[in-house]
């Protein structure tokens, strides 16, 4: 199941939703993909978001896309999505993910 939705007043972007069927790995709602529609990202997209149920059910998180690496073989993780100068800027894109993915639920729940 996937749809989208617009999520900026100049309409960017596009988040795609495609809902976790399988329930494999646990917890895991859902993927997301920003579809650029203007500007010069323009016919790109940006995969690897992923919405998950926090432990313990108070809520949802999204993870942004990340490349896994390996130090003295310890796991580790780099962020591809990163904020040049504001910390809170990844915020409106979370917020974005998630409330594409909250009117996705809905739209789910009102067919069933």
């Amino acid at each position: 199941m996937a749809t989208t939705r617009n999520n900026t007043a100049a309409s960017l972007m596009t988040v795609k939703i495609i809902a976790n069927d399988k329930g494999n790995p646990a917890g895991k709602l859902a993927d997301a993909e920003l579809h650029f529609t203007a500007g010069p990202l323009a016919g790109l997209k940006l995969i690897g978001f992923a919405i998950w149920e926090r432990r313990g059910g108070t809520g949802r998180n999204v993870t942004f896309p990340a490349r896994q690496y390996s130090v003295n073989g310890e796991r580790r993780s780099f962020a591809l999505l990163r904020p040049t100068e504001d910390a809170s800027a990844q915020d409106a894109v979370r917020e974005a993910i998630l409330a594409a993915y909250g009117e996705t639920e809905a739209a789910l729940q009102a067919t069933a």
